[in-house]
């Protein structure tokens, strides 16, 4: 199977999570995005479903494709949200933010009764931090954030580059929030519960993509077909 068919087949056993009246958070990012297709699918079917999305991206594929929307204004108690990951460990610990959707990811996650992860076999990993941490900073103070994150992620036993970034040449990248991304490439975080409370106690980092103790579930799809990791 390809990296794309294992995306595909951990989104359609999600839909086994569905349930008619459902309030459902939609997720961000290229597997998400095969999920809310599904899910319009289903709803073109007849499927009765109120969902909110955790991007602007979101909103709009799930908008064509006629999903009923609501807000966490309206609906600020969902039953389930289902979001793909850009790493996740056997304790399903999360590296998020890859699309730079983290802040409105984790608020969604965090109003939610349950979180489905959906991901390919190469987001599952033995120790998080392959894949560069995102952290969510305000404009501004950037660079004296900046220095905050260096030196509290070196305290933290994290070393790596750390980098803004970009939309393009010369353009800091900007979240659906109004703010930044910066990028940290640590290799690995042996201590990610110690990190992210360190990270989220500095003045101008808004979030991070450490997403810990929010999934419930996990399918994770490969060549020898999809495995269902439920929290302990």
């Amino acid at each position: 199977m390809t990296a794309e068919s294992q995306k595909l087949a951990a989104a359609e056993r999600a839909l086994d999570f569905l349930e008619p009246g459902m309030r459902l958070g939609l997720g961000t990012g290229s597997t998400a995005a095969k999920f809310v297709d599904l899910v319009g699918e289903r709803v073109a079917d007849g499927l009765d479903l109120v969902c909110v999305p955790t991007s602007e991206t979101t909103r709009s594929q799930a908008k064509a494709l006629s999903v009923r929307l609501t807000s966490l204004e309206e609906t600020p108690e969902l039953d389930l949200t289902v979001d793909g990951a850009d790493e996740l460990d056997g304790q399903l610990r999360l590296i998020k933010g890859g699309g730079g959707a983290l802040l409105r990811e984790k608020i969604v996650a965090a109003a939610s009764k349950k979180m489905v992860v959906i991901a390919d076999v190469s987001k599952l990993v033995e120790t998080l931090g392959q894949f560069a941490l995102p952290v969510e900073v305000m404009p501004f103070g950037l660079r004296a954030t900046l220095g905050h994150v260096e030196a509290t992620a070196r305290a933290a036993g994290c070393e790596g580059k750390i980098t803004l970034r970009q939309a393009g040449p010369g353009n800091h990248f900007v979240t659906d929030s109004g703010n930044h991304i910066v990028d940290c490439a640590f290799g690995q975080i042996a201590d990610p519960a110690g990190l992210a409370a360190a990270l989220s106690a500095i003045p101008g980092v808004v979030e991070h993509g450490l997403f810990l103790r929010m999934a419930t579930t996990a399918i994770v799809a490969g060549d020898d077909g999809v495995d269902i990791i439920t929290a302990a």
